[in-house]
């Protein structure tokens, strides 16, 4: 299977928990009119093999949610990539300093127009990462569950993941 198959293979079997799941984000009022996600289409420009520079100390920050709230994550790492000719960063965090998954929350110059207004979140676990190499992949970004439903509460992406390009990649949403 090639990669754009494998990506829209995860992407069909998503949009079938979303309409069929009991724990879909999709309240069940609005599923008998859901199809499915809408998504730019696979392009491998966005797929990025990375090494995470680690950070010596993983300080706490306090992030912002969706209901008011805060969430306690420890800064981890910083990813930098080459996107259209310019250098971008984007800080992976982790809620527990002894998971091995990365949350890699951003915001772009496509929300709030193609994308979520408030930013897409990526999740890297154990099986992006070999040698020391991380697969950012973002046609994996998705729009975190407050984007379907006020019944969920969302962590706010932290400033220092605005990027200033836009990612046209992953899921869209209509705004």
């Amino acid at each position: 299977m090639d990669y754009t198959e494998r990506i829209e293979r995860e992407r069909a079997e998503k949009d079938e928990y979303f309409a069929e799941h009991p724990r879909s984000p999709i309240p069940m009022g609005e599923r008998d009119d859901f199809d499915a996600l809408d998504y730019y289409d696979p392009d491998p420009t966005y797929r990025f093999e990375l090494e995470l520079r680690e950070f010596d100390d993983h300080d706490t920050i306090q992030v912002e949610t969706t209901q008011d709230g805060e969430q306690t994550y420890h800064r981890w790492g910083e990813f930098e990539f080459d996107l259209h000719g310019d250098t971008h960063t984007l800080t992976a965090y982790r809620r527990d300093p002894s998971e091995q998954q990365l949350w890699v929350p951003f915001r772009d110059e496509t929300n709030g127009d193609t994308t979520y207004p408030a930013g897409r979140y990526l999740d890297l676990d154990e099986n992006a990462e070999r040698d020391g190499v991380w697969l950012v992949d973002f046609n994996r970004a998705y729009s975190p569950f407050c984007a379907y439903s006020d019944a969920y509460e969302c962590p706010l992406v932290p400033f220092e993941n605005h990027l200033d390009v836009r990612i046209e990649a992953g899921e869209r949403h209509e705004n």
